[in-house]
């Protein structure tokens, strides 16, 4: 029986994935899951040092804001 990865849900293909490491067409099917959810959004790098330190401030609000939560 072959297995439809694209009728199951993120916590079924990760629970699957553990019992089935060596699957590959299931670890696909995880990645694309995941990565078809995410923004294509990209940011040009920080060059200045007042650029650099305004990322850093963002990224530490950002984990302070996930720890809380």
């Amino acid at each position: 029986m072959k297995v439809d990865f694209d009728k199951m849900t993120k916590n079924e293909l990760r629970a699957y994935l553990i019992k089935h490491p060596n699957n590959k067409s299931a670890f696909q099917a995880f990645v694309d899951c995941y990565t078809s959810e995410t923004s294509s959004t990209t940011y040009s790098m920080a060059e200045t040092p007042e650029d650099i330190q305004k990322v850093d401030n963002l990224i530490r609000r950002k984990v302070t804001q996930s720890k809380s939560s």
